[in-house]
């Protein structure tokens, strides 16, 4: 058995779909996963299952998703070593807090690669963007967030094409995986 993080893309947050947590932890045990673990509100789900594929895997998650609540979400599936290496590739100084602000970029497959960044808008003068294998990270101090192009990015293609965490959320999430 192996531990996996499923990430949901944009349910809970700025009038996107509700999907309740313990509703979600059920649509998961009815696909035999187990067992089954919530983190915070805004889709982090830690569960185990056999080492499969993880396209079918996702796309088992998806459908299963979209016929428990009646709409589609978008669903990253990463194991607990692909959350470590990404939680692990962020300097311990790169925080988000009163300060500043680290967001890490989960990418779907199809984005997943290096030269992501390029088409990513930013200012290197202002904030600094990392990529790790299966994601990217952009680290901004706080007084500069509104002088950051990275916004226009918001509603693209590109965007839809990744999900969102926090580096503190990332950080627990690779807690929670490596206690099982």
């Amino acid at each position: 058995m192996t531990t996996h993080v499923a990430l949901l893309r944009g349910i809970n947050v700025a009038g996107r779909p509700t999907v309740p947590m313990a509703a979600l932890k059920g649509t998961f045990g009815r696909l035999g996963l187990d067992p089954i673990r919530t983190y915070i509100n805004s889709g982090n789900v830690l569960f185990t299952a056999p080492a499969v594929n993880a396209e079918q895997l996702t796309q088992s998650i998806e459908a299963a998703i979209a016929a428990e609540f009646g709409f589609p979400v978008g669903v990253l599936v990463r194991t607990a070593e692909e959350v470590a290496t990404v939680a692990d590739s962020v300097p311990e100084d790169w925080v988000h807090d009163g300060t500043m602000k680290c967001d890490v970029f989960f990418l779907w497959p199809g984005i997943d690669r290096p030269s992501v960044l390029d088409d990513v808008p930013h200012n290197p003068a202002i904030e600094d963007l990392r990529y790790v294998p299966g994601a990217f990270v952009r680290r901004i101090d706080r007084p500069n967030i509104n002088r950051s192009p990275l916004t226009r990015m918001v509603g693209t293609e590109l965007y839809r094409q990744m999900t969102v965490r926090n580096i503190n959320t990332v950080r627990k999430l690779r807690e929670l995986t490596a206690a099982g």
